[in-house]
C-alpha cells in the first residue's frame, strides 16, 4: 500500500507525467507552474493568506497559517525535486531563503529590543504624558500626533509608533469617537509615510536596503513625496475636527535610569549598521548585533548599580515628600535585556518567516517569473510599481516586496524608489493594508474600524498620487 502511495503522489506531482517541466541543461531548476504540484502550492498560499487578512475577525495569529504553508510549499518542491534526483538544487534554494529571512529576522529583533527597552524605561509614557499635559486643542492634537508619527518612525518602526500616538489620541479624545477616528487615521497615514524614506522605519524598506538595489543616502529621495503623501489628506480631514479642547487627567511619569543613554545608544547601533554596509560591505545585521552586546553591557551596569541608584532616589523622593514616587520605587525592578528580547513581537517575526519561504517557494517554483515578465516586460514599469502599491493595501507590503525583490526587475534607480515609495504608502489606503491599521483596529477596537477608513480611502488615495506624481517629477532624474 505505501508504494502505491508514492506512485500516485509522483504521477500527481510530476512535472514529467504532466509534460509541463522543462530543464534546460544539467542543474537547471525546473518550471513548475503548470503542474499539478504548482497549481495546489499557489492554492496553499492564497488560502493562507485568505486566513492572515481574516486575523482580526478570527482571532487568530497571522503567523500560524503561513508558517504551514512554507512547510507544505517546500514539501511539494522537495518531494518533485527528489523525484528527479535533484534535491541537491532544493536544497540550496531553500537554504538561500533562510539566510535571507535569518538576516532580517536578527537585524528586527535587535531593533524591537531596543524599542522594547525604551518602552520599559518609560520613554514613550513620558512623551505621551508631556502632550497630554499641554493641554493641545484637539485640532492641534491631530497635527501633532501626525506630525510626530511621520518623524518618529523613521527611526522606530511604524507599528511602534502608530500604538503611541493612538495611546495618545485616546487619552485626549475622550468619548468623541469622531475626534479618534480621524486622528487614527492620520496616524496611520503619516506613520506609513514617514517609513518610506527610512531603511528603518518599514520591513519593506529594510529589505531593499539589504537587497543593495537603493543606498542608505538614497532614500533621502522621498522625503518630500512621503510629506507630501502624509500632508494632503492630513489637510483636508483637519477641516473636520473642531478645535476645541478636551478635558484630560494631568499625567506625571518620571523616565526610569538610563532611558536617555539607551536611545543614545540605539543612534549609535543604527550608525554601526550603516557603516558596516556602506564602508565595509558587509551586512548591516552585523552592526546591529555589536549594538545588542553594547545593549547588554549597559543592562550589566544598570543591574549592578541598581541598589545604589534606588537609595539614592529613594531619599530625593524623601526629601521631596513625594509620596507617589516612594510608592513607585518599592516596585521597581532591574533591567533585564533578555526580558526585552522575549517582548519582540514575535508573532510578526515568524510571519515574515513564513512569508519569505513561501513566496521563495513559490518562486522557486517559477511563478514570480511569470509575474515579472507579465508585469515588467507588457506593461510600463511606472505602472506596474503604482500597482505594486496598490496590491499593498490589500496583501500586506511584506510579500508584495519581497516578490519583487526576488523578480529583481531591470530598473532604474528610480523606479526601485518609485516601487519603494508605493508598497509603503500603499497600505495606507485600507485599514488592512498595514500593520499600523491592522494595530490600531485593536486598540481602539470599536471606534477606528475598516468602515470607518474605507470612507476616507478616495482622500487617502489623494495623497497616494500626489506622492507618485511628486517623485516622478522631483527625481525625474534618477530614471
Amino acid at each position: 500500500m505505501p508504494a502505491k502511495l508514492m506512485l500516485l503522489l509522483a504521477m500527481l506531482f510530476s512535472p514529467a507525467t504532466l509534460a509541463s517541466s522543462t530543464m534546460a541543461s544539467a542543474g537547471s531548476t525546473l518550471d513548475l507552474t503548470a503542474t499539478l504540484g504548482g497549481y495546489v502550492a499557489l492554492a496553499i498560499f492564497i488560502l493562507a493568506y485568505l486566513f492572515v487578512m481574516s486575523e482580526e475577525a478570527l482571532q487568530l495569529r497571522k503567523s500560524k497559517p503561513v508558517l504551514v504553508a512554507a512547510g507544505l510549499i517546500w514539501g511539494i518542491i522537495g518531494f518533485i525535486y527528489v523525484g528527479h534526483g535533484m534535491s541537491a538544487l532544493s536544497e540550496a534554494a531553500f537554504k538561500h531563503n533562510l539566510l535571507e529571512y535569518a538576516e532580517l529576522l536578527l537585524f528586527l529583533l535587535v531593533a524591537m529590543t531596543y524599542i522594547n527597552a525604551m518602552e520599559e524605561r518609560k520613554l514613550f509614557d513620558a512623551l505621551r504624558a508631556w502632550m497630554i499635559n499641554r493641554g493641545f486643542s484637539l485640532r492641534s492634537v491631530f497635527w501633532l500626533t501626525g506630525f510626530m508619527a511621520f518623524f518618529i518612525s523613521p527611526i522606530a518602526d511604524n507599528l511602534t509608533t502608530a500604538l503611541l500616538m493612538c495611546a495618545v489620541v485616546m487619552k485626549v479624545g475622550g468619548d468623541n469617537r469622531a475626534f479618534i477616528t480621524l486622528a487614527c487615521i492620520n496616524i496611520v497615514i503619516a506613520a506609513n509615510a514617514g517609513g518610506a524614506f527610512s531603511p528603518f522605519g518599514d520591513i519593506t524598506t529594510l529589505m531593499v536596503w539589504q537587497k543593495g538595489v537603493v543606498q542608505f543616502e538614497q532614500f533621502i529621495a522621498l522625503f518630500l513625496p512621503s510629506l507630501v503623501n502624509y500632508l494632503l489628506p492630513a489637510a483636508i480631514m483637519s477641516f473636520f475636527i473642531a478645535n476645541t479642547t478636551e478635558q484630560a487627567a494631568i499625567e506625571k511619569v518620571t523616565m526610569k535610569r538610563g532611558a536617555r543613554r539607551i536611545v543614545g545608544l540605539f543612534l549609535l547601533t543604527i550608525a554601526t549598521a550603516v557603516c558596516c554596509h556602506s564602508f565595509l560591505g558587509l551586512p548591516p545585521v552585523l552592526g546591529m548585533m555589536t549594538g545588542l552586546g553594547l545593549l547588554q553591557f549597559f543592562g550589566f551596569y544598570l543591574r549592578k548599580t541598581f541598589e545604589q541608584a534606588v537609595v539614592k532616589a529613594r531619599e530625593r523622593a524623601e526629601r521631596e515628600n513625594n509620596l507617589k514616587r516612594l510608592e513607585q520605587l518599592g516596585n521597581v525592578v532591574p533591567f533585564d535585556v533578555f526580558t526585552r528580547i522575549a517582548r519582540a513581537e514575535w508573532d510578526t517575526l515568524l510571519f515574515f518567516y513564513g512569508v519569505v519561504l513561501c513566496v521563495g517557494g513559490l518562486g522557486f517554483m517559477g511563478y514570480l517569473a511569470l509575474v515579472s515578465e507579465l508585469m515588467y516586460q507588457h506593461w510600463d514599469i511606472t505602472y506596474a510599481n503604482i500597482t505594486v502599491g496598490l496590491l499593498s493595501a490589500i496583501i500586506d507590503n511584506i510579500p508584495v516586496m519581497f516578490a519583487v525583490l526576488t523578480m529583481n526587475p531591470e530598473m532604474s534607480l528610480g523606479q526601485w524608489l518609485l516601487v519603494t515609495l508605493t508598497a509603503g504608502v500603499g497600505g495606507s489606503l485600507l485599514s488592512i493594508g498595514s500593520a499600523a491599521g491592522v494595530a490600531l483596529m485593536g486598540q481602539a477596537r470599536g471606534v477606528y474600524t475598516f468602515t470607518a477608513h474605507l470612507k476616507w480611502t478616495p482622500v487617502i488615495a489623494l495623497g497616494y498620487a500626489a506622492s507618485i506624481l511628486t517623485h516622478l517629477w522631483l527625481n525625474a532624474g534618477l530614471f
